[in-house]
């Protein structure tokens, strides 16, 4: 078990992620099954979203997402605590041209209430599992209602506590592996580029619960529930059609139960009443 500080986890958290902004793109750009992750999060936005709304971004990372959506049409306020992550973004933008379409800010998702732009917004949105690395999701949580326009939205990639193909892993005897979502109530350790910080685990019921007087649920889909997780570098690569087959299954059962509670993620939509 871990207990690291809020504000001092979160100091390691930008520590961390602004240490990989540098090489964030070159190690996962060309990566197949984030390609899949990444086309699953826009086509379920896209259900519900029209092109021209205003978005904001929580944990922005470099802009890949930032840079899609105002390839659609979409203005966007691109968030992070990553100083390196922001800059990345920044740079990404002035080379498309997008920097007049995509503003940016450093600003933790916990303190939202010190946003500069306060939009309101069409959606708030967060991408794989970046609100994972808060023990104070309900912090966070609150402040999106006075966000968003009336009927706005809430899209989330959230890590949940039971991700069916890490479970699997006790049979290769990585039973710490295997069992870290179970025991998180605390935080478990992660580790990106040389630094350590506490990264958490919450089902759907709880981002339900925590929205559930100003929203209404109107999407659950599993992530990488019979995909296999990124972490398992190469898959896709190595096995193509292997890779092919259980996208197909996956695409078919990613709304059903159990597979929507069981993936490395689930995206979770929700709009305000």
């Amino acid at each position: 078990m871990t207990g690291t500080a809020p504000h001092k986890n979160e100091q390691l958290a930008e520590a961390a992620f602004s240490n990989q902004s540098v090489v964030f793109d070159e190690l996962y750009s060309a990566d197949s099954i984030i390609a899949y992750k990444r086309k699953r999060v826009r086509d379920h936005i896209l259900q519900y979203v029209k092109p021209g709304g205003h978005i904001l971004e929580l944990n922005s990372g470099t802009g890949e997402d930032a840079l899609y959506f105002a390839q659609q049409g979409f203005k966007i306020h691109a968030t992070d605590i990553s100083v390196g992550m922001q800059q990345q973004l920044s740079d990404k933008m002035a080379t498309h041209g997008f920097q007049h379409i995509v503003s940016n800010e450093i600003c933790s998702y916990t303190r939202l209430e010190h946003l500069k732009n306060k939009g309101p917004y069409d959606l708030i949105f967060s991408n794989f599992a970046g609100l994972n690395c808060t023990g104070e999701l309900d912090k966070v949580l609150s402040s999106f209602t006075d966000l968003l326009n009336p009927g706005g939205m809430v899209t989330l990639v959230v890590l949940p506590k039971f991700c069916l193909w890490e479970t699997l892993l006790i049979f290769k005897g990585k039973f710490k592996t295997a069992l870290r979502r179970f025991f998180s109530s605390r935080g478990r350790r992660a580790h990106v580029e040389g630094v350590y910080f506490d990264c958490f685990y919450y089902n759907p019921s709880y981002i339900k619960k925590q929205l559930a007087d100003d929203f209404e649920l109107l999407g659950l889909e599993g992530l990488c529930t019979i995909v296999p997780p990124s972490y398992i570098e190469g898959f896709a690569e190595k096995h193509p059609r292997a890779f092919r087959f259980l996208t197909g299954w996956e695409d078919r059962l990613k709304t059903l139960w159990p597979w929507k509670y069981v993936g490395d993620y689930y995206i979770i939509s929700l709009r305000k009443r």
